[in-house]
């Protein structure tokens, strides 16, 4: 049974007015990272790294760009003194990064660490002793006088030793369980060490102040780092450091508030690998600043390759929702969702904007190696026309009727509730496939002919469960003439409601994909769709053509689109006029600058006009 009252604050809060960094929106410049991925993440595994999954590691780690990385406690074991080793004796620490190594304030340990790094281009020596009460009081049994004595000890001894000892050696000290210390006692204890180590402004010490549990709000955390960066010793020798662990879920708020304190370094790990619930996770740390438009200095550019050597070596798992780097942080089910991003996709390519506002996205997914296709848009039973829309769109260039869309996403999301599954691209384009493409059985058009009289007549083949028959029919224009042969043929009633078309890809000879929806008796809508190279050519020949007798002035106007093997053209566009006058009324009259504009620019890439005036002899 759970009992509250067994529970109470276990932290001790500064005086009032330690606060100024509430006035602070947002950081503004990445703090100094240290990975603690190879020593505390490591220690946390159930079963720790061997030789090579480390040094793999520590290669991943310089890549990404952390300059100081904790690679263990080599006086903890014979893999971590070896890995050490293996650094130094082989050259793979690069010059510009600094290797860390942790030690305990006592004799033997200290000691052997120096034995571990020496000879490393650049190491520092990471010692530290528990200060809280708890400790004091439970553990060491120890007075604060006490406590102290251990500290300043072990900071004569790591002085003493970086003097005789091969290398070039910076120091960095932390009050473990910093959080359950008292702030001024901590202090007390930070100076003290700072009397011994002498740190200056070319050659500073790190002073770490650890969140080793976490026992209060973030907040009370910023005020204490405030008020001891105002009272530490040689502050302007001094790098002030943070460590923070997860457990209250706040790791990543106590380091962000913690660097607007005043913390200028974060100690942290990759995915927030670590003791119990982890250390701060790194990645949501620099991409949190990425997404403020701070370049934090570290590089998730590849986000999917970082993962599987991080899962590979740790035998850990990225969670699906870990931020930024899990499988479905960009991803969107809901309907209302993928509408939302598609339009703001559709935004940005239109108006060819650089910041990126789209919805729902707090990051450009292909900025760390994701894809839209893939990452963002996932469609399930749950989803709606407009992601699945995208989908078909992005990956398949079909750009769906709204309508037509809502027709389409009822099936696709029928089959994923049925079969409980998500349902991918390929699955998705499949269906429309099925569904509506080329469709030519019962009923097939092959072929039509056209002939101007009175508006258009048609000629139309039409096939029938693979019997064809000729029938003619009259209308406004060819589609009404062919819609009308049909009718008349099957004796079904309809009218079409829509059609439209557009080129699935670039260049004169792509094909093109042309829409039709057509309302039946009953109020039903039925749609389909086909694809042809030359339907775009059809579609300007109809289109010029169909303006025959609706333009004063025009006596004819014919589009030849069967060139010669040697035509350099698509298409030939013969028009005849009473006069220049006629030619020029053409040109502006709305019937034509609707053809132009809907069906003649959108695909024609170059253009040659010749315009001439023919005399009678």
């Amino acid at each position: 049974m759970m009992d509250a009252t067994k529970y109470a604050p276990g932290y001790y809060p500064v005086p009032a007015g330690y606060d100024s960094w509430v006035k602070k929106d947002h950081i503004e410049k990445a703090p100094t990272w240290c990975s603690v991925d190879l020593r505390d993440g490591n220690q946390a595994l159930i079963v720790p790294m061997s030789l090579e999954e480390k040094l793999e590691f520590f290669q991943m780690l310089v890549k990404i760009g952390f300059k100081e990385i904790e690679v263990g406690f080599p006086a903890a074991s014979e893999t971590e003194y070896e890995f050490l080793r293996t650094l130094i004796e082989k050259n793979m620490i690069p010059d510009d990064v600094t290797v860390q190594v942790l030690t305990q304030c006592r004799d033997h340990i200290i000691r052997k660490t120096f034995e571990a790094v020496k000879g490393a281009p650049r190491a520092v020596i990471h010692f530290y002793n528990s200060t809280s009460v708890a400790q004091r009081e439970q553990v060491f049994h120890k007075s604060k006088e006490e406590i102290k004595q251990i500290a300043t000890d072990g900071a004569k001894l790591v002085k003493q030793l970086s003097e005789e000892y091969e290398g070039n050696f910076l120091f960095e000290y932390s009050p473990e369980s910093f959080t359950g210390t008292e702030p001024d006692y901590a202090v007390e204890v930070c100076n003290a060490v700072l009397d011994v180590m002498q740190p200056t402004p070319d050659r500073p010490m790190i002073i770490n102040l650890p969140v080793t549990v976490e026992m209060s709000m973030p907040h009370i955390y910023a005020n204490q780092i405030e008020w001891c960066s105002k009272h530490l010793k040689y502050r302007d020798s001094v790098i002030l450091s943070t460590h923070p662990h997860n457990d209250r879920g706040c790791g990543v708020a106590d380091a962000e508030l913690a660097v607007l304190a005043g913390a200028q370094r974060i100690e942290c790990c990759l995915f927030g690998n670590g003791e119990r619930t982890g250390n701060v996770d790194a990645i949501t740390l620099a991409m949190n600043m990425y997404s403020h438009g701070v370049d934090p200095h570290l590089d998730f550019s590849n986000m999917p390759a970082i993962c599987e050597v991080y899962e590979r070596c740790t035998g850990m798992t990225v969670g699906e929702r870990s931020p930024y780097s899990g499988a479905l942080v960009f991803a969107a089910f809901s309907g209302s969702h993928q509408d939302a991003i598609a339009k703001g996709m559709k935004w940005k390519d239109e108006k060819q904007l650089h910041d990126w506002t789209v919805p729902y996205i707090p990051v450009d997914p292909t900025d760390i190696g994701r894809t839209y296709d893939a990452d963002v848009i996932r469609v399930n039973s749950q989803s709606g026309k407009g992601g699945i829309g995208y989908l078909l769109a992005q990956n398949y260039g079909y750009e769906l009727p709204h309508d037509m869309r809502e027709d389409f996403s009822y099936k696709v999301k029928g089959i994923s509730d049925k079969t409980h599954s998500e349902m991918h691209p390929n699955e998705i384009y499949d269906i429309f496939k099925e569904s509506y493409l080329n469709k030519t059985n019962p009923l097939d058009v092959v072929e039509a002919h056209f002939v101007q009289e009175d508006g258009i007549v048609a000629k139309v083949s039409v096939s029938v469960n693979g019997s064809v028959h000729v029938v003619s029919a009259h209308g406004n224009g060819r589609l009404d003439a062919v819609s009308n042969a049909v009718k008349k043929y099957t004796g079904i009633k309809f009218r079409i409601e829509h059609y439209s078309e557009h080129s699935l890809t670039h260049g004169s000879n792509s094909d093109a994909a042309a829409y039709v929806g057509i309302r039946l008796e009953n109020g039903n809508m039925a749609w389909g769709a086909g694809t042809d190279s030359d339907i775009i050519k059809a579609g300007i020949k109809a289109g010029l053509e169909g303006l025959a007798g609706q333009i004063p002035g025009l006596l004819s106007i014919q589009v030849h689109t069967e060139g010669l093997p040697s035509s350099n053209a698509d298409l030939m566009l013969d028009s005849c006029f009473a006069d220049a006058a006629s030619l020029k009324g053409y040109s502006v009259h709305p019937a034509h600058v609707a053809v132009a504009d809907g069906k003649v620019r959108p695909n024609v890439k170059c253009r040659v006009c010749m315009d001439y005036e023919v005399t009678e002899a």
